[in-house]
Parts: structure tokens; C-alpha cells; sequence
């Protein structure tokens, strides 16, 4: 059995215990994806990101992202996390490529914010075939409450989920996921995980609010502080909330229901081979946990 040191960051929020918490290894190009993974189900957070060298020129690490339960193409948070302790153990500059299982993207730090700026891969969507009915009962909610003027849709910007429109922000509060149901459900796309969201906010100089349930076999139950879902929400706004734009800057909000409310900044712009997400955010250390494997 070994042991590793397990960075604990929070991005998205710097009050202490708030936004979204993010595990981060360096040091683990020896480790294997079993131990990978192992490591990620004993740190317990939504995501742990594991920063290697790169594979690929002109690319400067490259970073794989765990769940408790498996591994992602890519994690929004867990992305600004790695690159905050980069710059704080390593090396600082303001431009980062990195090699991910969703691509290669880039992250800019603005040194006078202390903000990072992450790209997203174009946004995709496709349609919701399940049945609606078993969708609310799995997240704790009537159909009544559902948003119809906008479509159910699964997107990605790099890893899927549902976005599913609410009416009212007092929905939130009452949703209870049956995560387990969810891969019955999404008989489409069985591992996506589930974001309902609302034009309705806590804070009203805010754009949209949402919450983040974790797919049947991630190991946990809900998200905190979404990166790569508020990206793709935000390209979903852009297509079908404010269709006559050609681009649209957003402030979202999440985690408020669990305590754990932070504020995600989301850019989203047509052109002519997709809509392109970029998101920004903050992100702060908190503490080094030691982990057996």
C-alpha cells in the first residue's frame, strides 16, 4: 500500500467551505488508473484531477479527472483547481494548454483578478427520448414545474448532461435525486448526469440558477459548483433562451441549497462551427490530505 498527498482546492467561491471542493495529485505519472481511481473513492469529492506530463507538443500537462465511481473526459472545477495549484506550486504565466480526454483546452490566468478562464470544446446537443414523467419523479419534482417553453436537452461541452428547465426557483429547494434511476431514465445516454436550472435567482444580479445531480455511476450525489454544466447552460441560453444573440456574458449560480454557493461566469459566442463556452472563476487552497492507495 502507498500513500500520496491530495491537494484540497475550492473553486468557484473564497468563503471558507463554500463553492465547489476539488481534489488534486502531482507527482502520479507512476500511478495507474486503478490507483487513480482508488485514490478519487477515498478522497470523496465529485472530482479529483490528477496533473501529468504532457503526451502531446506544445501542450503544457496533461490532467485526468476521477469521480468516486469513474473517470471523466473532463471536470470544469477540477480543471481551475489543477491549474490554481499549478500556478501556486509550479509555475505562474498567463496562458495554459492542456491535454484532456475532451480535447486540448486553454486556461488563462489574469494576475491582477486572480481569475481563470477556461475553454470548453463547442457545445453539442441532442434530444431528450426518455419519458418526462419518470425525469421528475427521479429528481423530486411534478411535471407542472417544468419550464415548457424550452426544451429538455442533453448538451456537452465536453462531458453530457441533461438541462432541464424549472419555472420557479421554490422547486429546488424540494428536489430529492434518485440517482440510481437516472441511467434507466436517460436510456439515450445512460451516463449523463441530470441539471435542472431556472431563469429565476437567489441573488437578482444574477442570470441563472441551477442545481447538479450526479449520473447513476459517478459515486456521488450532487454537485456543488458545476464548470463544464454552467458552460453548456450557457450555450443553451445563447440557442434557445436569447436566440437573437449573437453572444451572451452570464453570471450563474449554484450550490445554494447545499450550502455551498458559489458563482460560475460564463461566456458563450456563435460562430460558424458551433456556439464556444468559455467559463471563469476563483479558486483557493485549502488544505493537504494524505492519502492511503
Amino acid at each position: 500500500m502507498g500513500k500520496i498527498k491530495v491537494s484540497h482546492y475550492q473553486v468557484f467561491s473564497r468563503v471558507a467551505n463554500q463553492g465547489n471542493p476539488a481534489g488534486v495529485v502531482f507527482g502520479g505519472e507512476n500511478l495507474t488508473t486503478e490507483e487513480m481511481q482508488t485514490i478519487a473513492k477515498k478522497v470523496g469529492f465529485n472530482e479529483t484531477a490528477f496533473v501529468l506530463p504532457p503526451q502531446e507538443k506544445e501542450t503544457d500537462y496533461r490532467i485526468r479527472f476521477f469521480t468516486p465511481g469513474h473517470e471523466m473526459d473532463l471536470c470544469g472545477h477540477g480543471t481551475m483547481a489543477a491549474v490554481w495549484g499549478i500556478i501556486q506550486k509550479i509555475e505562474k504565466k498567463d496562458l495554459f494548454y492542456l491535454e484532456t480526454k475532451a480535447g486540448v483546452l486553454a486556461v488563462r490566468y489574469q494576475q491582477k483578478t486572480e481569475e481563470l478562464l477556461m475553454e470548453q470544446a463547442s457545445a453539442r446537443f441532442l434530444p431528450f427520448i426518455g419519458e418526462v414523467k419518470d425525469l421528475c419523479e427521479a429528481i423530486g419534482i411534478t411535471m407542472e414545474e417544468l419550464d415548457l417553453r424550452y426544451p429538455i436537452l442533453y448538451g456537452s461541452t465536453g462531458v453530457w448532461t441533461l438541462l432541464v428547465p424549472i419555472k420557479k426557483l421554490s422547486s429546488f429547494e424540494k428536489m430529492k435525486p434518485k440517482n440510481h434511476r437516472f441511467s434507466e431514465i436517460l436510456v439515450d445516454n445512460p451516463y449523463a448526469s441530470v441539471h435542472p436550472f431556472s431563469l429565476e435567482t437567489y441573488d437578482f444580479q444574477v442570470d441563472l440558477h441551477g442545481r447538479h445531480f450526479s449520473s447513476s455511476f459517478s459515486g456521488t450525489t450532487e454537485d456543488p459548483v458545476t464548470g463544464t454544466a454552467s458552460g453548456v447552460m450557457g450555450a443553451y441560453y445563447l440557442e434557445q433562451i436569447a436566440q437573437n444573440e449573437t453572444k451572451v456574458s452570464l453570471f450563474i449560480e449554484q450550490g445554494n441549497e447545499m450550502g455551498r454557493p458559489g458563482l460560475v461566469r460564463v461566456l458563450a459566442e456563435k460562430s460558424s462551427v458551433g456556439t464556444q463556452v468559455m467559463i471563469a472563476g476563483i479558486a483557493s487552497f485549502v488544505e493537504e490530505l494524505e492519502i492511503d492507495y
